[in-house]
């Protein structure tokens, strides 16, 4: 029962602590200067996906047997799964639950329902033909190295390791990329919330901004790290074996950051800085842990892991296809998470 009790509890605190770390991130992407998509590709991406970087570092360069630095491997595939598929799914789904309010408010008031609200309820695409491309433009980053990736899994050569040094390479390019944009999309003139540590200032002193920040990461990875200690011993009481829940439930607790800030921005009518800090924290996770990995393990990858990356970039290719025909929909969005029940099922016989 304890367990099931910290459970909850982290959630809580994840998610909490999530709401006054987009606050504060997004102040802190004011006081550099940063284009507001690269305030989640970049800042939120970094700071959520930088403690599961932290545990597959610690688990490749300390782990006494391959096992254990294997678990690095693990955790290198099933960020990305988890981002690919459950993270773009509950965005869907979030968007569906708001646009269902907006259909009932939009009902219970008539002259509402008359006017711009009506085309609110519509089934559209999620922002304009410019804002997909730049949505496609992430996933046309992360598809090819997330290729090169599993390749790399399933062959052995001497010089292996050096690669891991590329994937950092390419991490850097794309980091300077997102800082470098031309602010395109600050036309939206979103007005940021009082920062939560300096509710009373209009514009909140630097040293609480960034005050703010790492205290509520502290918070966010000690609290996902004890989320996961609980489901890997809630799993066998469940009477899930020790693999299915690593592969299966262990990622979505690791990813729980990102996929808790993507619910609050949607809350908060943020949908482009939702779905950028995922696309982000994608790129994070297809490229550090994997050079992590590269450079300390044998990076071989077995049945399991190979269906991971498969299930990965089948949702990935989904979700580009529909972004270039600029046909991206909360509806479609949610399905993202159908690949994850494939993934599930596709266990059963691997695992047997």
């Amino acid at each position: 029962m304890l367990h099931f009790v910290l459970l909850i509890v982290c959630a809580v605190a994840i998610y909490l602590s999530c709401e006054w770390f987009v606050n504060a991130v997004e102040w802190l992407g004011e006081r550099l200067n940063v284009g507001r998509m690269a305030v989640g590709t970049i800042l939120a991406a970094f700071g959520t996906a930088l403690p599961e970087s932290v545990v597959t570092l610690v688990a490749v360069t300390t782990g006494a047997t391959p096992e254990a630095k294997n678990i690095g491997v693990g955790a290198a595939m099933g960020g990305p799964l988890a981002l690919a598929t459950v993270a773009y799914g509950v965005t869907g789904g979030m968007l569906l639950l708001q646009r269902r309010k907006r259909r009932a408010a939009a009902a219970a008031d008539s002259t509402a329902a008359r006017g711009p609200e009506q085309a609110l309820g519509s089934e559209r695409a999620l922002g304009s033909e410019r804002d997909l491309r730049r949505l496609a433009k992430d996933q046309t980053w992360f598809l090819p190295v997330f290729v090169v990736k599993v390749a790399l899994g399933l062959v052995a050569f001497a010089f292996k390791p050096v690669l891991g040094l590329a994937f950092f390479a390419v991490y850097a390019v794309y980091f300077w990329r997102e800082i470098r944009g031309d602010h395109e999309e600050d036309e939206e003139g979103v007005e940021l919330e009082p920062l939560k540590f300096q509710p009373g200032a209009e514009s909140p002193a630097t040293w609480a901004v960034v005050a703010q920040t790492l205290a509520t990461l502290a918070v966010i990875f000690f609290a996902s790290q004890l989320f996961v200690h609980q489901l890997d011993a809630i799993g066998p009481m469940l009477g899930l074996s020790a693999s299915v829940t690593a592969l299966l439930l262990s990622p979505i607790a690791t990813e729980l950051p990102e996929i808790m800030n993507a619910v609050i921005w949607v809350r908060q009518g943020k949908t482009k800085l939702a779905l950028a800090n995922i696309s982000g924290a994608m790129m994070i996770q297809a490229t550090v842990p994997s050079g992590l990995g590269l450079l300390f393990t044998s990076w071989h990858f077995d049945t399991a892991l190979l269906w991971s990356g498969l299930i990965t970039m089948a949702a990935i290719g989904y979700l580009l296809l529909t972004m270039r025909a600029h046909k991206l929909t909360p509806g479609r969005l949610a399905v993202a998470a159908g690949f994850y029940v494939v993934f599930g099922l596709g266990l059963i016989p691997i695992l047997a």
